[in-house]
């Protein structure tokens, strides 16, 4: 009699391929790896079906390190590519990388029409609001006064919010996450890629060389109380040492303020309540920025909507049902005409 062994669980290691990790030392790109792979293992994810795709910039060596199928692209286009991969196999597991230059600037474009299509892709863009790999130069998302290369008085350029594009072009998932918190990182993770759609989740990231420090405002330990809040779906916008603060909606005019419950009055049942299909919500919650405000992280939206694939894919089989699936039929019809 034969007896079958179930198939051994895998682990992270299962996912890392055997090529040298080439980031800087200290690169926050570390520690987003690591989450993946464990985000993957968490999943038992089949590195057959499971595909990395990416741009030009340091975060676009990620498929090299990733034990499963992948494409390094040229710059910004990763999602066009990534798009193309899940038209042509929509049971394919896709997940897109790129830092915010790749993304945001010369892939701006390509970024949006993936989020507004639904594309049933996890697109992680890794901010670290500098480029990194071209030696330091300012990138779309650096803050005013930024000092670089390229800006050696310091930036004048209105930075993007990769959050409130995302919301603005019609997404149906936004998160938010940072490099260095692996557990939280990792559910977010978890949480994109069981949303059918396109996932964009921000993770913010050191450049320990270039930009260094650049998020300490909220990410060092002695602040990330005061300056972060989780948010949850369903609970009250708490944060602050033993949750003391937290969020109210000034409805007159349509904005969050931060109180400190106990002062004037303020009880929990005064605090929002995080809602995360709530679209004005999360763009009021993107836009949070410290020292007036805290950061918030985790789930800010998530809806359910059609994928772009399916909706591919439907249209082709009523074509073909309906009799317009020959594509010579196609070509012939209407006015046409015989060169001789």
């Amino acid at each position: 009699m034969n007896v079958q062994s179930p198939p051994e669980k895998l682990t992270a290691r299962d996912y890392a391929t055997d090529q040298e990790v080439r980031w800087c030392p200290g690169c926050g790109d570390y520690a987003i790896l690591k989450a993946v792979q464990n985000t993957l293992a968490e999943l038992q994810a089949d590195p057959k079906n499971t595909v990395f795709v990416s741009g030009i910039g340091c975060a676009a060596r990620f498929p090299y390190y990733m034990e499963t199928y992948g494409f390094h692209t040229i710059h910004g286009r990763s999602p066009a590519v990534a798009t193309g991969v899940k038209l042509a196999n929509p049971e394919l597991d896709v997940w897109v990388v790129g830092g915010d230059g790749d993304m945001l600037s010369i892939g701006g474009n390509h970024t949006m029409h993936a989020i507004r299509r639904n594309i049933d892709v996890q697109l992680l863009l890794f901010n670290n609001q500098i480029y990194g790999l071209t030696k330091g130069q300012y990138s779309p998302t650096s803050k005013i006064g930024t000092k670089s290369p390229s800006t050696p008085l310091g930036s004048i350029d209105n930075p993007v919010s990769a959050a409130q594009f995302a919301l603005g072009v019609g997404g149906t998932f936004i998160a938010r996450s940072t490099d260095i918190m692996q557990k939280h990182l990792s559910g977010v993770l978890l949480r994109a890629h069981g949303h059918r759609g396109t996932s964009f989740v921000e993770i913010f990231q050191n450049c320990i060389v270039y930009n260094d420090g650049v998020f300490k405002r909220f990410t060092e330990k002695s602040v990330q109380a005061e300056m972060q809040i989780h948010v949850e779906h369903g609970q009250p916008l708490l944060f602050g040492k033993d949750s003391s603060k937290g969020l109210i909606l000034n409805k007159d005019e349509m904005r969050l303020e931060a109180v400190t419950l106990g002062e004037n009055g303020i009880t929990e049942a005064d605090i929002a309540v995080h809602d995360e299909t709530n679209r004005a919500l999360a763009t009021m919650l993107a836009q949070m920025d410290p020292p007036t405000m805290p950061v918030a992280l985790g789930v800010l939206y998530c809806e359910a909507a059609p994928t772009y694939e399916a909706s591919v894919h439907a249209q082709i089989d009523h074509a073909r049902k309906g009799g317009e699936g020959d594509l010579t039929k196609l070509l012939h019809r209407g006015q046409t005409w015989t060169v001789e």
